[in-house]
């Protein structure tokens, strides 16, 4: 992959002025390595507007932030179990589709799948993805694609997960044969049990931000993650690109369908929309996914017009199960989650 500049100064400059919005700004909260800085000018240019661009790492975080007081953001792109929680929370504007053109260009089997908002009444689908285990083969020459290799002892200290609780307890669920969506206390007992006892102590950490340049360094070997962060870190390195195997385990995980929503109380609405619209542009959705080494899951009329193969395919991710909201079983996952960040 091309090394893409990242858009610090934009998320410093977001972070600074919050309260200013103003009519030629449109303030986007997105995750890290999520929108190319390409496709940002071409919108920019195009529009006659300033986008300033903030970064999360996790949804809890883009979440903890929101209900803090971080409001002023436009467009926000939480996965679709979160969309869920905010549209029950009031905290998303209906949509209203006659200002958005592209809305065909959505795959239909992504609005299949997108049960928390099928019509698409409060958000536009984004990317269908799940996160997956790179794996230096220089350093782990032998190694079964599976979610196991966290209980490996002889890659302590070599091995990090995500900081996000339902990543790492959907592995361990898929991993015991049961739904990333359970609320059977039972099984959420043996999955928190499986990752406390077998997977934690060989971890360096759990790190939603730092592992990509980890790898990259040769501090960790193993890596739970995405794949756009690992190989973006790892660009111009073309010795560990050759060693580097990425993979979604065959049994599954969870998968996310993130999306985009207009925040309440946005001051840029209309700024907002034709963002939204833009991204759904075939010619547009193809450079986004090209630039990340992703398939074009949410946009059926992209193919087309891509030109790079993607680091995984559609059919990978095909045994992925989406990340639903768990209502009042959340509470039930936020304490063992707690418990495995304390090593009880």
């Amino acid at each position: 992959m091309k090394k893409i500049p990242v858009l610090a100064a934009a998320a410093i400059l977001g972070a600074a002025i919050m309260g200013g919005c103003s009519g030629n700004k449109l303030y986007i909260y997105n995750w890290t390595y999520y929108t190319p800085l390409s496709v940002i000018e071409k919108f920019e240019k195009e529009y006659g507007v300033k986008v300033v661009y903030d970064e999360f790492a996790s949804n809890e975080e883009m979440y903890t932030k929101l209900q803090a007081g971080g409001s002023g953001y436009d467009i926000i792109f939480p996965s679709g179990d979160y969309v869920s929680i905010m549209i029950n929370q009031g905290m998303l504007e209906r949509l209203d589709k006659t200002k958005l053109f592209n809305l065909g260009n959505v795959d239909p089997l992504v609005l299949k799948q997108a049960t928390y908002d099928p019509a698409m009444e409060y958000s536009v689908p984004y990317y269908w993805g799940a996160a997956g285990i790179a794996v230096n083969t220089e350093k782990v020459p032998n190694f079964e694609k599976s979610w196991s290799i966290f209980a490996r002892a002889d890659l302590r200290g070599y091995m990090t997960m995500l900081d996000d609780m339902r990543e790492v307890l959907g592995d361990a669920l898929v991993s015991l044969g049961y739904s990333v969506n359970t609320k059977n206390p039972e099984e959420l007992q043996q999955a928190r049990d499986l990752v406390n006892n077998f997977w934690r102590p060989n971890l360096v950490k759990f790190d939603s931000e730092a592992f990509g340049k980890g790898y990259a360094n040769g501090d960790f070997w193993v890596v739970q993650g995405y794949a756009e962060v690992v190989f973006e870190e790892i660009a111009g390195d073309e010795e560990l690109i050759k060693n580097t195997v990425f993979f979604i385990p065959p049994n599954g995980g969870p998968a996310f369908i993130d999306s985009m929503c207009i925040l309440k109380g946005a001051k840029n609405i209309d700024m907002a929309y034709k963002f939204i619209d833009f991204i759904h542009r075939p010619e547009i959705y193809a450079e986004f996914t090209d630039t990340f080494g992703f398939p074009a899951t949410a946009n059926s009329a992209a193919g087309a017009f891509k030109r790079e193969a993607p680091l995984y395919s559609a059919e990978d991710i095909a045994n992925t199960e989406l990340k639903d909201d768990l209502g009042d079983a959340l509470e039930m996952y936020n304490a063992a989650w707690e418990m495995i960040k304390v090593g009880h």
